[in-house]
């Protein structure tokens, strides 16, 4: 299969893509970054009891 093709096709398949809107993009964005500080939270609270229960071991 030639470069050509493979963008030709590429650019069809784009055609019948799905786009979401400008305000879908924004919403789902702001979804993706307070889960990720969630979870940036989460990890944190736990390695933070994790190290002072080792430290307890440990010293």
């Amino acid at each position: 299969m030639s470069l050509i093709t493979y963008l030709k096709d590429t650019q069809g398949e784009l055609k019948h893509v799905s786009w979401p809107t400008r305000a879908q993009a924004i919403g789902f964005t702001i979804v993706v970054i307070l889960i990720s500080i969630f979870v940036s939270f989460f990890l944190g609270f736990f390695d933070y009891i994790f190290k002072l229960i080792l430290e307890k071991f440990i010293i």
